[in-house]
Formats: structure tokens, sequence, C-alpha cells
């Protein structure tokens, strides 16, 4: 999939990470990606994104369209010309804009879902929560900005967990065709972290017992990034066998 270069600001993103046992993950995942593992577990979340002023890199800011979107991401690993690549499998996109919906898969990567946003933020508390139309989709995180992570994350700190997300700037989403994938690869002009103490966080998608049996999730680690400007890049498809998973 070619697309333009898009140009844009990225006012909020949250990444609300969870550890998760390699084995449960892999059976989410298509033939082509085996999971990322730091310290034994795979590394799963949810992206909570605001953009600003997104458009083509050749067009002024003023035409730039602003939205909410939210993606379940998995860290992931593949095998392409004799090299392992590192990045994230993102098997469902939410978004605010009714354009997203209507570009994505064409415009913007992967097959995106409209939903209703609630947003309450200041400098240091942020609550997001969302509703997709279609209804499987309840997501919502609060937390307040603090210093550390947790001492159950798998991470060594936050500069550990910093790194780390920093090289999954590829990533591959669904699409309507069950063995094609969408790349788009993010380069950020300046990357800088804070940690999130998390009050509250649900996810249909993460609390589902037939996915994630007990015990085999746990929640790590949440990030947040404010007002980076940043560049999308659109990446060559990704094919492969349809997932291994029988049960979404």
């Amino acid at each position: 999939m070619r697309i333009p270069v898009i140009s844009g600001l990225i006012e909020r993103r949250i990444l609300a990470n969870y550890h998760v046992d390699p084995d449960v993950i892999t059976r989410l995942l298509p033939s082509v990606f085996r999971p990322q593992l730091v310290n034994g577990y795979a590394i799963a979340g949810i992206c909570l994104i605001r953009l600003k002023n997104v458009r083509p890199r050749f067009l002024p800011v003023p035409f730039g369209i602003g939205s909410e979107n939210a993606a379940h991401r998995i860290a992931v690993e593949w095998d392409a010309d004799g090299e392992i690549r590192q990045g994230v499998y993102i098997p469902r996109r939410d978004t605010s804009s009714a354009f997203n919906v209507w570009v994505g898969g064409s415009l913007f990567p992967g097959v995106h879902h409209h939903a209703k946003f609630a947003v309450l933020e200041s400098e240091s508390h942020l609550s997001i929560g969302l509703q997709s139309d279609d209804g499987s989709t309840r997501i919502h995180v609060s937390g307040s900005v603090t210093d550390e992570l947790p001492d159950t994350s798998v991470f060594s700190g936050l500069a550990d967990a910093s790194r780390f997300f920093a090289m999954g700037s590829l990533g591959y989403s669904v699409t309507r065709s069950k063995d094609r994938f969408d790349g788009l690869e993010l380069r950020c002009e300046n990357w800088a972290v804070e940690a999130l103490e998390i009050e509250r966080i649900e996810s249909t998608f993460f609390d589902d017992k037939k996915r994630f049996p007990e015990g085999s999730i746990s929640f790590d680690c949440a990030l947040l990034m404010r007002n980076i400007r940043h560049q999308w890049f659109g990446r060559e498809d990704l094919c492969c066998n349809p997932s291994r998973q029988k049960t979404r």
C-alpha cells in the first residue's frame, strides 16, 4: 500500500501496556508474526492518540484535520529479506473521524471503525473512554503523571520502556483481506515520554477471558507523549497465510 507522506502533530499519545503469556498471544497472531518478548513476556496494549493538523506533507497546516484514535497493538517480530524485523501488529483501529473511516485502507492504513470518545485531561491527569458504534469495542483509561513505572513492570525503568516502544515504529494493520496487512511507519521529530500511574483500565479486547484466560495477562505500565511532531510513511503490504486464531 502506497500513501502520500502524512505530516501532523501528536497532541497526546497514551500507550497503556500489558505483559502477556507468549503462547496466548501467539494464538491471536497471523502466522507471519511471532511475539516480541521482554523478560519472557509478550507485550500488548492500547494506543490512545489525538492527532492535529494531519495532512499530506505537501499541503500547508490549515488543510490538516484532527481526530481521536485508538489502536489495539501487539509487539511482534517477523522475518524479511533474511533479517528479523520488529514492529507492531494492529488487529483493531477505532476513530472519532468519519473521514478516517471513509479513507481507511486508502489514504490511511487498515480498516477503521467509528467510535465516540469521552476525554477529560489536564497537565497532570488524563481520562479517555470510547465506545465503538458497532458495540464491539469499549475502552477506558485514566491516570496521573508520575515519575516511575510500577514495580511489577517487566521493564527496568522509564528509559528502558521508552527505548522499546521507540523501536516499534512500523505497524501492520488488519485489512478487509485476511492475509494482507497495511504497513505504516511513524517517524517522530522529537521523542519524549512520561510515565502514567493508572487508576482505571478497561478494554473489551484485553478483558475477554476467551482470548486471555485468567492469569495469562497483567497490566504492565503506561506511557504518555505530548506535542510530538511526526510523519507517517506508507510501507509495502505484508502478506501471509490466514491467522492461526480460530476464535475471535
